[in-house]
């Protein structure tokens, strides 16, 4: 196998492929700010009929808030990446073979060995590559040709890194 495509300067690429890595990472503070909502409003209803109520209704006030905030923080972070990232929009592109995944961005180059890849994640325009826990890059199947793309989607879920649709 041997895939090669083109990642045009397009200012809002690298906005879209730091939404996508973010949210991976920030996903856990949208489930904690869920709980802590969650836990602050039971608590909320269950200290209106006590009698130190007051002094509960507090807390669970400040959970409610905290939570919310702890909601918001992934969307923030990632408007912020958008924004941030758009002035970094340089011509580049990818090397892909059985070998490994060879990524250019302007002058700068970088690969990652394919079998250093432990899980490759299915989003609408992207896959997520993972080296770890951790998502390394982004492979763009929009900018592949069709059969492009369902090559290097065969390959991947032959190696067990995705899951077969």
């Amino acid at each position: 196998m041997h895939i090669r495509f083109d990642v045009p300067a397009d200012p809002a690429y690298p906005g879209r492929v730091a939404a996508a890595l973010s949210s991976v990472r920030l996903r856990k503070y949208g489930y904690i700010g869920a709980v802590l909502t969650a836990a602050g409003a039971i608590g909320f209803a269950v200290s209106r009929g006590l009698t130190w109520g007051e002094q509960v209704s507090s807390l669970c006030l400040a959970l409610v808030i905290g939570g919310l905030l702890s909601m918001l923080y992934s969307p923030w972070v990632r408007l912020r990446a958008r924004r941030r990232s758009s002035r970094y929009a340089v011509e580049g592109g990818y090397d892909i073979t059985d070998d490994n995944i060879m990524m250019r961005s302007g002058s700068e180059s970088g690969g990652i060995a394919w079998d250093g890849v432990t899980q490759v994640r299915d989003t609408p325009e992207f896959w997520i590559v993972y080296v770890g826990k951790m998502p390394a890059t982004v492979i763009p199947r929009g900018l592949m040709s069709v059969d492009d793309a369902e090559t290097l989607r065969a390959f991947i879920v032959g190696r067990g890194l995705l899951e077969s649709r």
